[in-house]
């Protein structure tokens, strides 16, 4: 029986190439000797290189031109990046209306090139409207498709040309595209934004369906076009098209070159296409020439290991058709790199996948960041330890850490990032523990005592340059019920709201403690298996019970119970036992000398006992009696790995269509944390989910599932209990900003004061035959900018049809207090309710005087009550 395609076994492809291939073959022989002298002009300076191909050649593109892309050409995009080690990545944009001798003779060129870089560089293959977060994020403005092309008799951007009529159609909220459509009404419709560009004037109707932000992006590639292509010397002016009166002036240009408006315009189309969900289906294919014949077979599917690549060959790792990518070994055959473009072609081909599918071609060695993302471990040759780094041995990851000065994390947030470290553990520390659904605090002599059967709260406060900080840590036990790790969320959420949504919320799931909570215990956290830590609780006695330390000193120690066998021991790690009469402090013989300093100070927390020091392999028989008997252990130290770092990827979230989805943010920066969204940043060792004061409630409550479903869908088969944090905007810590080069921590309070009507030089905007004074102050819809904190139950929301923010009567929220009328909130379904009012805050903008008479009792006795009374008060007064 014939091996069926995409089986462990071989199937020969056919002989027979895609058309492309044909190509290609048919310009190789004339282009391999013209064009050598083409990349002797290719800079490798840091920064962006553009060249279009006009008659098989390449041909620079003028630095104002960048972003514009004639629809009938090809391109080939060099980026060289900055750093100690400078890497580059080299793309081919494929126009729609190009034609394949182009598109064959622009592949030619980028294999060329890559050769001329030392084919180090990753490759993309890039086509019109499925352009990567890579390319897309060389061009933060936005895309410009332009009709025509180089053999169309179209020429490419001169600065200072005015004779330009032309209308763009404005698509996309994260990644912008602006289409050339023809200059006519009948382009226009109700949820889009349209650029009429003139030349001296450029002016942007907002369809009346629009949203803010794609309002200020539409606004941000007004400007790019006018300091670009126009020397700065275009004006621009604003009209919204709901309310096209009050823009008389501008509304007389644009009948002037549209003429009179027949009828309604067209409704709104639907948005681009969502990204592709998380795909967890991935597979590793071996590529390779047979006798002639192209064969593909099956090495592996998720979750991958590196040690599945060799250097002596080429492999395609698919993820289900949403990408391809082709690796090629340093080793592997001359022949084999140059046609490995051409075998990804021939591959999504066979598959029968769109032929917009998205091609990235990588060496060895220099491996792009979603790559390594798609391997459970990944360490580059080479690569040295750094600060920080982290090991991982059996089920509790041993971290070893180098002493720091916390002056030096304030001033680096870049250092705090990666060494997930706000500060030195020295702030403040409470600690509450749930009991009977409500919050109990705990005797802060017993800090650092966690019990598997119990749910705890611990709030940290720090200050950096005289400014209160705050983390609230969610720890939740294995053997707690699922109602005490609910009211532990609960209660999270009313911490928050008394330090005005100020914390960072951390989820901690037993046994992945992140590495600043146990320096906060400062070499005392100890983990209980099960039991609880209530007082006039007894826990049950089990004889004898077992700990093993992990850690070097006070930051970085802690102990956890383990069941009591000898297999639980481990030769790199100390161990406590601890039996009703004596305490045994057993060394591995691959512990150090500051593992055993730190297991005889865990010894004085766990036990007042006698301690005996046992050195493994000179155990007394009793060790072992209270062991249950010798057995088999880990006794390999090669089982002490390097956790290699990963780099950081940014991500959109987004429930819209009912399933989670993701919107990478290539090359990241604080500009792209979108104030209506929620935003993802994968640390690999953390997760954080950033939330904007204006992202929508339903995304709010879901992001905590949301960071849950992309752990589970990822592809490299991550810890699901990776520990989450949640932070609002305005409140970043260090270990979230120094992800992000250049954090400025103003930019939040500046943009109440940001006016988007305004010109780079201060003045306002304006039209030929419009009025002296600028048009009316551009609208943001659902009322200011200022930020606001927000919790997962209570996030400031914003509607499109108010021109105010409400701030309600709960000293939580700050701002002013705005009491409403009973009427305008009893019964009313969310959509009913006047905007920006909290649909579950509702009892906040009543009047002292109201809310007594609907809920019988005071503001202050209402909130002394549990959770569950207030909710049943609430529905009975018609306020839930």
């Amino acid at each position: 029986m014939e091996p069926r395609f995409g089986s462990k076994n071989e199937k020969p492809w056919s002989k027979e190439r895609p058309s492309l291939c044909q190509t290609q073959h048919k310009f190789s022989r004339m282009m391999s000797d013209d064009n050598q002298d083409t990349f002797k002009s290719v800079s490798r300076k840091p920064g962006l290189q553009i060249w279009t191909i006009n008659n098989m050649q390449m041909v620079p593109v003028p630095a104002q031109g960048f972003g514009n892309f004639f629809e009938g050409d090809c391109y080939i995009v060099l980026f060289m990046s900055k750093g100690s080690v400078q890497s580059a990545d080299i793309h081919y944009w494929i126009g729609n209306s190009s034609s394949q001798d182009e598109q064959g003779a622009a592949a030619i060129f980028l294999t060329q090139l890559d050769e001329h870089l030392g084919g180090g560089p990753v490759q993309y293959r890039e086509v019109q409207g499925n352009e990567s977060p890579r390319f897309r994020s060389y061009f933060k403005n936005g895309l410009i498709y332009k009709k025509g092309g180089v053999a169309s008799g179209f020429h490419h951007v001169d600065t200072n040309v005015y004779n330009v009529l032309r209308l763009l159609h404005v698509k996309g909220r994260k990644h912008v595209t602006a289409s050339e459509v023809e200059v006519s009404w009948s382009s226009f419709n109700n949820g889009d934004i349209f650029l009429l560009d003139m030349g001296k004037a450029i002016v942007q109707w907002n369809g009346p369906q629009s949203n803010r932000r794609e309002k200020l992006k539409a606004v941000l590639l007004a400007q790019d076009i006018r300091d670009r292509e126009r020397g700065g010397r275009a004006q621009i002016g604003v009209v919204e098209g709901g309310d096209e009166k009050d823009s008389p002036e501008l509304m007389k240009v644009l009948m002037a070159v549209l003429g009179q408006r027949a009828g309604p315009l067209k409704e709104a189309l639907p948005d681009d296409r969502p990204d592709q969900v998380q795909n967890t289906s991935v597979r590793l294919y071996h590529v390779f020439e047979n006798s002639g014949n192209l064969v593909v077979q099956e090495v592996a599917t998720q979750p991958l290991t590196q040690d599945l690549l060799h250097s002596s060959d080429c492999y395609i790792l698919d993820q289900r058709g949403s990408s391809v990518m082709v690796w090629k070994g340093k080793q592997a055959s001359k022949e084999e790199r140059k046609e490995a473009l051409n075998r990804a072609m021939g591959y999504i081909k066979a598959k029968n996948y769109p032929s917009s599918t998205s091609v990235k071609v990588m060496t060895e060695g220099g491996e792009s960041a979603m790559f390594k993302h798609m391997f459970k471990s990944w360490s580059d040759r080479g690569q040295t330890q750094g600060l920080g780094s982290a090991y991982s041995m059996g089920k509790i990851a041993k971290v070893e850490q180098v002493k720091f000065d916390v002056m030096e994390l304030h001033a680096r947030p870049e250092l705090a990032a990666q060494q997930r470290m706000v500060d030195d553990g020295s702030g403040d520390v409470k600690v509450w523990r749930i009991e009977d659904l409500e919050l109990a605090e705990v005797n802060p002599s017993t800090y650092g005592q966690f019990y598997g059967g119990d749910c705890y709260l611990v709030l940290y406060t720090y200050q950096i340059s005289n400014h209160q900080q705050y983390i609230l840590y969610m720890w939740q036990g294995r053997h707690a019920t699922k109602d005490e790790i609910t009211a532990s969320a609960y209660q999270a959420v009313d911490v928050d709201n008394k330090y005005n949504g100020a914390p960072v919320q951390v989820r901690v799931v037993m046994g992945k403690e992140p590495r600043h909570f146990l320096a906060i215990f400062k070499g005392k956290l100890v983990i209980f298996e099960g039991g609880t830590g209530r007082p006039g609780v007894a826990n049950p006695e089990g004889g004898a019970r077992l700990f093993q330390v992990r850690g070097t000193n006070e930051m970085n120690t802690k102990a956890t119970e383990v069941p009591s066998r000898a297999s639980s021991l481990n030769t790199n790690d100390v161990f406590l036992l601890k039996t009703d009469h004596i305490c045994f402090l057993w060394y591995g013989k691959g512990c150090s000398g500051d593992e055993r300093v730190m297991g005889r100070a865990m010894s004085d927390v766990l036990s007042k006992q006698d301690k005996q020091v046992v050195m493994e392999g000179q155990e007394p028989a009793e060790f072992w009696v209270n062991l249950g008997g010798k057995a088999p252990y880990a006794n390999d130290k090669r089982l002490q790995k390097d956790e290699p770092p990963h780099s950081p990827r940014l991500f959109e979230c987004s429930n819209q269509i009912g399933k989670f989805r993701m919107t990478e943010v290539d090359d990241f920066a604080q500009s792209d944390l979108d104030e209506e969204d929620v935003m993802l940043l994968d640390t690999w060792e953390e997760i954080f989910l950033w939330v904007g004061n204006s992202a929508n409630q339903y995304e709010t409550k879901e992001s905590w599932n949301s960071a849950q479903d992309y752990l589970r869908t990822h592809p490299a088969g991550r810890d699901p209990d990776t520990p989450v944090l949640f932070v609002k905007q305005g409140f970043e810590p260090p270990t979230f900003t120094g992800w992000f080069n250049a954090w400025d921590p103003h930019k939040w309070s500046d943009l109440n004061n940001t006016n988007l009507n305004k010109s780079a030089d201060g003045g306002g905007y304006g039209a030929p035959g419009g009025p002296a004074s600028s048009p009316p102050a551009y609208r943001i819809h659902g009322g200011d900018l200022s930020p606001r904190p927000s919790t997962p139950s209570s996030p400031s929301t914003q509607r499109n049809s108010a021109s105010v923010t409400l701030s309600p009567s709960s000293p939580s929220t700050g701002g002013s207090a705005i009491f409403l009328a009973p009427e305008l909130l009893v019964n009313k379904t969310p959509d009913e309710l006047p905007a920006a009012v909290d649909p579950e805050l509702r009892e906040d903008y009543l009047s002292d005087k109201d809310f007594e008479n609907l809920l019988g009792t005071t503001r202050a006795d209402f909130k002394r009550l549990p959770k569950w009374r207030q909710s049943d008060m609430k529905k009975k007064a018609g306020l839930f």
